[in-house]
């Protein structure tokens, strides 16, 4: 295992696994909560959760020898927290099984999957670039309250990229710990480490569950989660066969759906952290990033009882400033290659802005909206100039 991994491949992975689980480890605790899950079942979403990524980083980064990072669609679980309130839980669980079958149904569509990978890489850097930069921001803003705090992250991020890029992330994480550790509040419970247990829900079939829960969910995990994941993998020159991989997904949700697994996606901000230049100068071995990500997920799951109380009590602020640090490098490249190609440059601002908006607009989140805006620039300007040299 030494010789397989270097330090940083582990220490991006868990960087992933933290920055993945305390931005929205909440929102999915919120989530199964509305859905009317008691103490064991939330317990057994968390578990199922871990699992599910888990084994899922593991077997596609594996398979593809490519950063293939998977995530719990935390969109999704947003949703959720809006509308499973007035359903049951085998109702909310019969809609999730129906939205892993849409799921499977996309996945296995030819069209669909030549019209995402005909995306230019220009404009998937650009969206990722805007799905970066609010994230890289939060570094700077977190100055008002915590300018201390921020001032050795930066500090830190400064000096280890230049004297040990390798072992940066692994430094940011124990630093992260530790600050975590003291502006944590003296009364603090105590951490559970409890072993965790599946907790299964008969699903029942309810229409209008199906489609006030299932469609939507369905829509909006694949507009505003999978579509960035595979633009992402796209814009580092990461071409895994798509459908595979969503059909691999979708199955994985129909699978664990009954035992709280309420949708996975390809992942994002995540992956991104597994594709940085920092993580190995060779492209082909950053995977190892993907497969550390997997066993940190894995272990994660297996921690399900201690995760709700340790994620819950981490303050804001340290995520905000491990995931911002984390993902500068990413959004510095991202940046290059969005702006590289000056045919590509006007589509790939606009996309690179109406990303990073944070605009909602039927359902769907500004990337995909922003993705959309540098398709439509792209073939305006394209026919435009056909028209000036016809003339």
């Amino acid at each position: 295992m030494a010789r397989y991994f270097r330090i940083s491949h582990i220490a991006t992975g868990l960087t992933a696994v933290v920055v993945g689980y305390s931005s929205s480890v909440v929102i999915v605790i919120e989530a199964a909560r509305q859905a009317g899950a008691n103490d064991a079942q939330l317990i057994s979403w968390l578990l199922i959760l871990g699992l599910g990524m888990g084994i899922s980083c593991l077997y596609f980064s594996l398979k593809f020898r490519m950063p293939v990072v998977t995530a719990w669609s935390t969109p999704g679980a947003v949703f959720l927290i809006s509308t499973a309130g007035p359903y049951s839980l085998s109702d909310v669980t019969g809609a999730l099984i129906g939205a892993g079958i849409l799921s499977l149904i996309a996945a296995r569509s030819q069209a669909l999957m030549r019209g995402i990978e005909r995306i230019p890489p220009a404009l998937a850097a650009a969206m990722l670039a805007g799905i970066l930069l609010p994230y890289c921001l939060n570094v700077f803003s977190s100055a008002t309250s915590h300018p201390l705090l921020t001032v050795l992250f930066v500090g830190i991020y400064l000096l280890g990229s230049q004297l040990f890029a390798r072992y940066l992330m692994l430094i940011l994480l124990v630093v992260a710990g530790i600050a975590a550790w003291v502006l944590s509040p003296a009364e603090a419970p105590a951490v559970s480490l409890d072993l965790p247990t599946l907790e299964w829900v008969m699903p029942t079939w309810s229409l209008s569950a199906f489609i006030s829960i299932g469609v939507p969910l369905f829509l909006i995990t694949m507009l505003s989660q999978n579509l960035p994941g595979i633009g992402i993998l796209h814009s580092h020159h990461y071409k895994p066969d798509n459908r595979f991989v969503l059909t691999g997904i979708a199955l994985l949700q129909l699978i664990t759906a009954p035992f709280g697994g309420f949708m996975y996606n390809l992942a994002a901000i995540t992956a991104a952290i597994c594709m940085a230049e920092n993580v190995d100068d060779d492209p082909a071995q950053r995977y190892k990033a993907g497969v550390a990500a997997g066993l940190g997920y894995l272990l994660s799951g297996a921690m399900a009882v201690a995760i709700v109380s340790i994620f819950t009590m981490m303050p804001a602020v340290v995520t905000q400033l491990l995931a911002g640090i984390a993902l500068l490098a990413t959004l510095q490249s991202s940046l290059l290659r969005a702006l590289e190609e000056s045919h590509y440059r006007q589509a790939a601002l606009l996309t690179l802005l109406c990303s990073a908006s944070g605009l909602t607009m039927l359902g769907i989140s500004a990337p995909v909206w922003g993705l959309l805006l540098g398709v439509v620039t792209l073939g305006f300007t394209s026919g435009w100039k056909r028209q000036v040299v016809g003339r």
